[in-house]
């Protein structure tokens, strides 16, 4: 695909439809950024792990049910997010 219909593509993508089913972006930025910036005070790691990268994932996710419409895909994002997460910590992989 050539640069222009990429841009194009994502002047799509973050137009009318993504902002009904998620709300307006800047809204929805500020939220996922407060819980990214709630997991970040919180964990315990001094680098950011994949298991950091899974949870924050979910919360990216969860971010989105508070604006918008309603959107199936967030809820089963966020439980294959926090599934991998648990994979992660159960296997001790933190990493």
């Amino acid at each position: 695909m050539k640069p222009p219909s990429i841009l194009r593509e994502a002047e799509e993508i973050i137009s009318a439809d993504r902002e009904r089913t998620h709300g307006k972006a800047e809204e929805n930025l500020a939220n996922i950024a407060t819980m990214w910036d709630a997991w970040c005070r919180v964990s315990r790691d001094a680098q950011m792990t994949a298991h950091d990268v899974a949870i924050m994932m979910a919360l990216l996710k969860i971010a989105r049910t508070q604006t918008g419409t309603y959107n199936r895909d967030d809820y089963v994002d966020a439980a294959g997010y926090i599934a991998l997460a648990h994979r992660l910590a159960a296997a001790g992989n933190e990493e």
